[in-house]
């Protein structure tokens, strides 16, 4: 409810400040914009290539040294194993047997932290489209369309950055109309 306290309020003082501004104002949404880049459809299989190459191995590895170091301390031969080491083994066990317990929440950590990475240039390319759009075109703000629940009127600059960054807009995109309509593309980051 703060939240929605505050947005209101920085929403009233951008309209008051726009409407006294002498100056072109225009929107994006930028994320809608990074969807369109031919380079966002690669890192979908860069990810799917780092969870195969690098989460499932690890996966893999903590599962069989936690049904190793079991066999050990369980085994038929644990006997034979000293007591402190027995122990040493079970905390180690504990260790693997939490990774394992929360291994989704660590691999969805880590992809997510892996296209972040992967998008960070993309989103510059973008951020960088706009500016200069906007300098060419004479605006005098952009903002990110989701960033406000009301907004004084101004212009989609979608189509121009597409163009300036030689990207082909999908049908449902096009100069006047709404990007709200831009739909990710099937098979989106996930």
């Amino acid at each position: 409810m703060k939240n929605m306290k505050i947005a209101a309020v920085i929403a009233s003082l951008f309209m008051a400040f726009a409407s006294n501004a002498q100056g072109k104002i225009g929107y994006v949404s930028v994320d809608n914009m990074v969807q369109l880049m031919p380079e966002t459809a690669k890192v979908d299989s860069i990810v799917q290539r780092y969870h195969d190459d690098t989460l499932q191995p690890r996966y893999n590895f903590t599962l069989s040294e936690y049904l190793r170091k079991d066999s050990i301390v369980n085994g038929k031969d644990s006997s034979k194993t000293p007591a402190s080491v027995r122990a040493m083994i079970r905390q180690e066990m504990q260790n693997s047997a939490y990774e394992l317990q929360n291994w989704q929440a660590i691999a969805q950590q880590a992809i997510e932290n892996k296209q972040n990475e992967l998008l960070i240039p993309i989103y510059k390319k973008v951020v960088d489209a706009i500016k200069a759009v906007a300098a060419e075109k004479g605006y005098t703000y952009i903002f990110n369309k989701e960033a406000f629940l009301v907004a004084p009127d101004g212009d989609d600059i979608l189509p121009l950055v597409a163009q300036k960054l030689n990207v082909k807009l999908p049908p449902q995109v096009k100069p006047g109309l709404s990007s709200q309509t831009l739909q990710p593309p099937s098979g989106g980051n996930q």
